[in-house]
């Protein structure tokens, strides 16, 4: 075999791994974009779930304190803020608010002792409670995959195609207030 011959398939094999190598970086990248794609569904549908039990526990407590106006306008606010969010930094903004605007009804019902005794109230509490450990795990899930998707375009060579290959980083969804977040509304009745 001549020097030419050599040189050519060295250069052929040095070709066909660099292809392997996109390839298989191209469809790890879209497995990722896919997996996040699919956390962010799962946030919303819990945000989603959480606004649709917002008129019921409003409604509720409207029955023994029509008087607190306010707190409802608030309320449905941070509901209609959370429903209309559609990228991670409206949703933590919206989530601010929503939590904020739940400490405020269940300050009002920690006054009404009917309230605290009526079994829909009870019950809604508790859908309420279980809704927010759903969206805390889903948050969670969810930021794992943007970190990794994240690191996958930014680490070298991945760096160098994966952009011009229309892949961009994802953003985290993260709460101005983490403390606000880090436990669901407890109520002591």
């Amino acid at each position: 075999m001549s020097a030419a011959w050599i040189a050519v398939i060295v250069v052929v094999g040095i070709i066909v791994i660099l292809g392997i190598y996109v390839w298989a970086t191209y469809n790890s990248l879209v497995t990722l974009r896919v997996r996040v794609d699919e956390a962010w569904s799962d946030i919303t549908v819990q945000l989603k779930r959480r606004a649709d039990l917002i008129p019921s526990l409003v409604e509720t407590v409207k029955g023994y304190a029509a008087h607190e106006k306010s707190v409802f306008e608030e309320v449905t606010q941070a509901r209609a803020e959370t429903i209309s969010a559609q990228t991670p930094g409206e949703a933590s903004v919206a989530e601010n608010h929503m939590q904020q605007a739940l400490k405020s009804i269940f300050a009002v019902a920690e006054a009404y002792p009917q309230l605290q005794a009526s079994q829909n109230f009870l019950q809604l509490q508790s859908e309420l409670v279980d809704t927010e450990n759903k969206i805390q795990a889903s948050r969670r899930f969810y930021n794992g995959g943007v970190r990794e998707f994240n690191t996958k375009i930014q680490i070298f060579p991945n760096t160098l195609f994966a952009r011009g290959m229309g892949f961009k980083e994802r953003e985290f969804f993260e709460v101005e207030n983490v403390a606000a977040i880090s436990e669901p509304p407890r109520i002591q009745f």
